[in-house]
């Protein structure tokens, strides 16, 4: 039977039980193949282990769920208040986040059994839960698919540091290639509406709805491929300083760069490291892995430049997501806008207060979903946020003119 249609016919409590698990269960089903050496590691201070991944996510419902709903509330570990925080100051202490990779114990069968106590204990309050719960419960699922897409992306940079190049899994195919026709999506200068106006979960950094002026722009049809991220580095793309930001061809030289993250030049010609191992580069699937600099270092040299997010919102409105290619199921896109407060943002009371608002400084928007962001979880508002060094996400790059 179709998922949809049945939890359709669900009451909302049934419905939203039904979710909960389904969710919890995916991020259970994507750690599976993983070994517990392979779960503890971290590769980089930015990264996370898989096992601390399992951990946090039900942290949150614990904390933010049965803290406060559950009668008689017991903590499953009192340590793990602290140990699986992420960045939550109203919360209290947290465990250093460059060290999570030291965290040997709890081991991965104890914090999966964790996972097993929690989601029970949830389960109880799911049978009839108030609005507030209800919402908070959508929250943590939101919450957690974050956190299945953060655990591929850290994975895939951990594997990426052994030589054997192993293999995460190797059952399916790769996502397909668009075929849209390359080209472009003019829209004429005006007053357009952006951010989330719905009945939908959104995060609160998409609202409110605001109005924007926006002059008139194109948005390319396709995003930009392997070979025309390839013609790039033939054509010195990664030794012109004059194509580069200040900052950005500081961090090219000083990091001694010359081609995308997971890229490898040899005899055999060009190959790219994947989820399905060390594979010969396809120069027809989208550049993905490219940081903010390298996004516009490359739109320069094209004699183009990156959308702001407010005309990728508004294009892709305009002309729907059927015009593009790849919009939310290849790469993450980056916009040339800084990540702010939309006019009118306020952030939410307590910790959860903490979610979004207080990382507006320093970074990037991008827009669309990626191959590994869950399917239902994007949508045309959503707004990611990285650094300008940030490669390890599968953030690529679609152009404006």
């Amino acid at each position: 039977m179709n998922a949809p249609a049945e939890l359709a016919r669900q009451q909302p409590a049934e419905a939203l039980a039904a979710q909960f698990a389904a969710v919890r269960a995916r991020t259970v089903a994507l750690a599976a193949p993983l070994s517990p050496e392979d779960a503890c590691v971290q590769s980089m201070a930015d990264a996370s282990p898989a096992k601390w991944h399992l951990a946090h996510t039900t942290w949150f419902f614990e904390t933010f769920i049965l803290e406060c709903f559950e009668a008689g509330f017991q903590p499953h570990h009192p340590a793990f208040r602290v140990l699986f925080n992420s960045y939550y100051n109203g919360i209290g202490e947290k465990h250093a986040r460059a060290q999570r990779g030291l965290i040997t114990r709890p081991s991965l069968d104890e914090v999966l059994a964790y996972r097993a106590a929690v989601d029970a204990r949830i389960d109880a309050l799911l049978v009839a839960p108030s609005p507030e719960l209800a919402t908070l419960v959508r929250l943590g699922l939101q919450h957690e698919q974050q956190h299945q897409e953060l655990l591929l992306t850290d994975l895939k940079h951990l594997l990426s540091m052994n030589p054997l190049y192993p293999v995460y899994a190797n059952d399916g195919a790769l996502p397909p290639v668009g075929c849209a026709p390359a080209g472009w999506h003019s829209v004429a200068a005006g007053i357009v509406d952006i951010g989330f106006d719905g009945d939908g979960f959104c995060f609160d950094n998409e609202r409110p709805r605001h109005r924007q002026f926006v002059e008139g722009f194109a948005l390319a049809t396709t995003l930009v491929s392997n070979a025309d991220y390839l013609t790039f580095i033939d054509a010195g793309g990664y030794a012109d300083p004059a194509l580069w930001l200040s900052e950005g061809w500081s961090w090219v030289c000083d990091n001694a760069l010359t081609q995308p993250l997971y890229w490898h030049r040899s005899d055999n010609g060009w190959h790219e490291f994947t989820l399905r191992g060390l594979q010969a580069l396809d120069l027809q699937r989208p550049a993905i892995h490219l940081s903010y600099f390298e996004a516009d270092a490359y739109a320069r040299w094209a004699g183009a430049r990156l959308p702001t997010e407010a005309q990728w919102e508004c294009a892709v409105h305009s002309a729907g997501p059927d015009r593009f290619d790849d919009l939310f199921g290849a790469c993450w896109q980056w916009t040339s806008s800084s990540y702010a407060p939309y006019p009118g943002f306020a952030t939410a009371d307590g910790a959860l207060g903490e979610y979004n608002g207080k990382f507006m400084v320093n970074q990037y928007v991008l827009r669309g979903g990626s191959c590994i962001t869950p399917v239902g979880h994007a949508r045309a508002t959503y707004r990611n946020f990285f650094p300008a060094t940030a490669r390890w996400q599968f953030s690529g790059v679609r152009l404006a003119k």
